[in-house]
């Protein structure tokens, strides 16, 4: 029953290509939807992913960067530097603002970096220096082609203007970017004299940083120590709450489609096939062996079209990002797994309503032409 599946399957090109191409574009919908909810839920904390840091120390009971504000005195820092395992600490300015460049306004996260910060700041420039100096600024390379900056132009961060010295890459979303200038800067603007919004804290190798994150949340006061995989973890789950609802319906209504395509291109090809089943039954063939058959030849379309979905996705993935879009499509292991398993049972349901025709199936109106 399988070699007749392949060899009807594969016996006209047109309806097979018609058919599987009907189940890749409906599970290609599906796997780029999924894809863009993924890149954009990692690109909302690639700061914190390549700060370079082991553990984030904030004020205490705030566990995420987006739309928190944190404020620790000078005093933490020496503190923290002192406890056992921590080989080194970065302080930093954090505030959530826009970028005003020839009068576009675009949403960044503003990080204020001190003199010589060994890590904390931009981690891929395509032009320019790597930290900020005293009326300096590095912004995202794509945001600044879209608003026309270039090195050496000057843009409005915290109501001042500051020359564009460097261009960071990866550092832009769907949602906002990541800018960069000086703590003094900061400072000076927003009167934190003496004060930091996070500690970014690396730790001696061989040291784990969940053991170090532990002592310094128990011999520093009123902070909160946490890794840097459990800082990532608490914003993407803030973020992921915040649009929970329009992301659900959104992939949601995406996903119906694509497996209402999908299940209507798996009947209509099976049923298509009614007389050579009915030539069959005539012969003599049991109705289990032609379910076989409905069920295999359903599951190999829907198996080839997820490879064509999942192919043109990766296709895109790939292109989307040198386009210079602000886009991230990523498909993840749970993505696959989601969307494979069930399209295997939407399959298997789409071919029971014509399994259920061929059962009652008449031999004699199959010769009569009816």
């Amino acid at each position: 029953m399988i070699r007749l599946a392949f060899r009807n399957l594969f016996q006209n090109k047109v309806r097979l290509m018609i058919s599987v191409g009907g189940v890749g574009l409906a599970l290609l919908l599906i796997l780029s939807l999924d894809a863009i909810f993924t890149g954009v839920e990692q690109r909302i904390t690639v700061y914190i992913n390549n700060s370079g840091a082991d553990i984030f120390v904030a004020q205490e009971d705030v566990r995420n960067m987006h739309m928190a504000s944190s404020s620790l005195p000078d005093s933490v820092r020496r503190k923290v530097k002192a406890v056992p395992g921590v080989a080194a600490v970065t302080p930093i300015l954090y505030l959530s603002n826009y970028i005003v460049m020839n009068d576009e306004r675009n949403l960044a996260y503003i990080i204020g970096l001190p003199e010589k910060a060994a890590f904390g700041g931009p981690w891929n420039i395509s032009l320019g220096r790597s930290l900020p100096g005293e009326g300096e600024a590095i912004i995202d390379r794509s945001v600044a082609e879209k608003s026309g900056v270039r090195l050496g132009d000057d843009v409005e961060i915290l109501g001042e203007d500051f020359e564009v010295v460097g261009l960071s890459e990866e550092t832009a979303s769907l949602v906002n970017s990541v800018a960069f200038i000086s703590s003094k800067d900061f400072e000076a603007l927003r009167g934190s004299y003496d004060t930091f919004s996070f500690l970014l804290v690396k730790v001696e190798a061989g040291e784990s940083p969940q053991v170090v994150a532990a002592r310094i949340q128990a011999q520093v006061r009123d902070i909160t120590a946490q890794t840097r995989e459990d800082f990532a973890g608490q914003e993407r789950k803030v973020v992921k709450d915040m649009s929970t609802d329009v992301i659900t319906i959104m992939n949601l209504i995406g996903f119906l489609i694509g497996l209402a395509v999908m299940a209507l291109t798996v009947y209509t090809a099976t049923l298509a096939r009614r007389a050579e089943y009915g030539v069959l039954k005539a012969l003599g063939a049991r109705n289990g062996h032609l379910y076989r058959a409905v069920l295999t030849q359903a599951l190999l379309s829907v198996a080839f079209g997820f490879a064509i979905g999942l192919a043109i996705t990766l296709v895109i993935s790939a292109i989307v990002p040198r386009l210079g879009l602000s886009m991230v499509l990523q498909v993840s292991r749970a993505s696959l797994l989601k969307v494979g398993s069930l399209s295997l049972l939407i399959a298997g349901v789409a071919a029971i309503l014509p399994i259920r025709q061929i059962a009652g199936l008449d031999p004699a109106m199959v010769f009569r032409g009816k």
